[in-house]
């Protein structure tokens, strides 16, 4: 009761003035009638307002979460509705539509992968390893990046004197198609036209993968793996199975200057080569089909060399600058990057080469004149030799210059050493760099910054500005352990003399200015790459705001924008990743006839494909150019098939050309 009576005592005053606010009089009641309906919406559209406050966050969300919805479902009904439904069924795929036009397997076919997209596997490892035997610490799932990311750094790492593996630590390559199909889940790389090659009769038995550990030098993956020998024996071995057909070859990316070093290698006699003989590539292979060929480097090895990060890097830094670097959470981000990628020797190997010639100087570059609007600039095909030889008289209207870009400063620290006129700048000579290095004491460090300190690290950027030479200059005194190691194995200059007995030498076999095309008047050389997107060629750098001798001391100037530059990166025409004159140059003029880098004459053809953004449903896109992307490019695809199944570079029509690469060659200025 006294229970009942207490709830009664709380309530009824709430109660009663609940009751007195319902209670209106009677002409009140009248006036609430006979007001407006139009009144009456008004004051509920007020009062919905008053109970839902619908902010900025609650958009963002509810539009983020509509476009997942609708791209998941439209994924949904394109991939797994019947196909015989017409609206949507997707394009049909180059291998299916060629084979129903008869064509057929022939010729055996090898791939040959680039950097990173071969699959690493764990054989030996530190006891922080455990459970990761024979599974991929590189490629797949990077289950070990987030699980224990210092000890997956330290087995990616490979030895700083040697160049091979750390003592007790092995990590090898993963053998087969399934190691470079796909780099990670759903991210395709050579899946595609692997499916596109089974489609016109491919397989095992005439289709062969040559893996190889792209962390390592060239000719340290033969030492330590024999992967040059067994990449010898396969094609040998498919050239018998299948009717003494030649081969076509298929490198990606720096597989092509890997192959290329394979060429030498493959000829010259042992114990340095393989033994092959003069005549063996002229017997065993047809074709060589470069897609994405990084012939002549590409600037984004300098900026990974410098400072190990590129514009994605800078743009993450430019918005928030203290998270890669942060000192409170200890991630050290950037110093551990710069520790394990200068222990691989292939990033050396994509280091610019030809120097000034190629690259162009303090005023002046190929590129020059370069308009950043990334538009098709014009179009040039031709259907026989004869055409090819007078392609140099080009009728196309001449680009405006609008920007004057000195892409031949490949490094300048500060945008106004990036564009005023060389005469103003300082001049940088190799003694000066020399002088800048100093014994400080600040321990080993492998990025090997350590050894210098902040008032020599001044005198190394103060207003000067470097070329593809001078920068190879700057890399001896700033990293003198990696160039040593990395230098007994690459080059990057132009031979005066190609009979010169040193160029029999491996350290030259993988620059195509200093090696030559072996005699095989029966092959052919295609160059294939995308074109339309804007790709890094030149950057501006600041000094680091850190005074710690361990840490990095330059870095990207993500501020510096105009014209061609943005985020602190000058940019041309390319496929993001290797610019038009690394890509064409050697096919465009350096072996185009028989020169002193193509004695024999090799037939050579450029095919170019011209970006164009996917649509929704068509995910990475079948018009792709980009460096990746394009291997699933419907157009490069069956180019790759038709060779393949017996084509000639005249029959696929010749050349393809939508980029300057034509106006870019006759720039270069080199001894042919």
């Amino acid at each position: 009761m006294v229970l009942r009576f207490r709830k009664l005592y709380f309530t009824e005053p709430t109660l009663s003035k609940s009751y007195e606010s319902y209670e209106t009089p009677k002409d009140e009641k009248k006036q609430a009638t006979e007001k407006p309906k139009a009144e009456k919406k008004q004051e509920k559209g007020e009062r919905n307002k008053k109970r839902i406050r619908w902010g900025c966050v609650n958009s963002c969300c509810w539009f983020i979460g509509c476009m997942c919805t609708t791209w998941w479902l439209l994924l949904f009904l394109y991939h797994c509705l019947p196909a015989n439904l017409g609206v949507l069924k997707g394009p049909e795929p180059p291998g299916v539509r060629l084979k129903n036009e008869g064509l057929t397997a022939l010729h055996p076919v090898v791939l040959v992968p680039g950097m990173v997209t071969v699959g690493l596997e764990l054989w030996e490892g530190r006891p922080c390893s455990q459970g990761f035997f024979r599974k991929r610490l590189w490629g797949g799932s990077f289950t070990g990046i987030l699980n224990r990311p210092l000890c997956w750094l330290e087995h990616l790492s490979l030895d700083k004197e040697t160049g091979l593996d750390p003592p007790g630590i092995r990590v090898r390559p993963v053998p087969g198609l399934v190691a470079a199909d796909y780099f990670a889940p759903g991210y395709f790389v050579w899946a595609v036209l692997i499916e596109n090659l089974a489609s016109i009769g491919y397989e095992g038995k005439n289709m062969y993968m040559a893996t190889y550990d792209w962390r390592l030098s060239f000719q340290n993956t033969e030492i330590r793996d024999q992967t040059l020998s067994r990449l010898k024996a396969n094609i040998e071995l498919m050239y018998v199975t299948n009717g003494n057909k030649k081969v076509v070859v298929v490198p990606h990316s720096m597989g092509v200057t890997y192959f290329l070093h394979f060429l030498k290698w493959v000829e010259a006699p042992p114990p340095m080569g393989g033994g092959g003989g003069p005549g063996w590539c002229d017997k065993y292979i047809k074709s060589i089909m470069n897609i994405g060929p990084a012939f002549l480097g590409i600037p984004r090895a300098v900026s990974s060399m410098l400072s190990a990060e590129g514009k994605d890097v800078a743009l993450i830094r430019s918005m928030d600058p203290g998270f890669l670097d942060s000192e409170i959470l200890g991630l050290k981000t950037m110093e551990h990057m710069m520790r394990v990628i200068r222990t691989w020797d292939s990033v050396i190997s994509l280091l610019p080469k030809g120097g000034d010639p190629i690259w162009g100087d303090l005023d002046s570059a190929p590129e020059e004149g370069h308009v950043c609007g990334f538009e098709t600039k014009g179009f040039f095909q031709s259907n026989s030799r004869e055409n090819n030889d007078s392609r140099n008289k080009d009728t196309r209207p001449r680009i405006e210059i609008k920007h004057g870009a000195k892409y031949g400063r490949m490094i300048s620290f500060g945008k106004e050493a990036s564009e005023q006129h060389s005469s103003k700048l300082h001049k940088v000579a190799p003694m000066e760099l020399m002088q800048a290095v100093s014994n400080a004491t600040c321990g080993e460090v492998w990025t090997e910054y350590g050894k210098i300190n902040r008032q020599n690290i001044q005198k190394l950027a103060d207003n000067k500005a470097y070329t593809a030479e001078t920068f190879i200059d700057l890399l001896r005194y700033v990293a003198p352990k990696t160039m040593q190691r990395a230098e007994a194995h690459f080059s990057h200059g132009i031979a005066t003399d190609l009979d010169d007995p040193k160029y029999g030498h491996y350290k030259y076999w993988s620059n195509p200015l200093e090696t030559k095309l072996p005699y095989a008047p029966d092959m052919e050389i295609y160059s294939l790459y995308g074109v339309g997107l804007p790709t890094e060629r030149s950057y501006v750098y600041k000094l680091s705001p850190s005074d710690k001798c361990d840490s990095i001391p330059f870095r990207i100037d993500s501020s510096a924008e105009g014209g061609c530059l943005r985020g602190g990166v000058y940019f041309t025409d390319g496929d993001e990743c290797v610019p038009v004159i690394s890509a064409g140059f050697m096919c465009a003029k350096g072996w185009r006839g028989k020169t002193r880098f193509n004695p024999s004459g090799i037939a050579t053809y450029i095919r170019e494909y011209q970006h164009s953004p996917p649509s929704l449903l068509e995910g990475r896109g079948l018009k792709s150019g980009h460096h990746v992307d394009i291997m699933g490019n419907a157009a490069l695809i069956e180019d790759v098939l038709r060779v393949a199944a017996g084509a000639s570079g005249e029959e696929i029509g010749g050349d393809k050309i939508y980029s300057d690469i034509l106006r870019m060659s006759d720039r270069v200025n080199i001894e042919l």
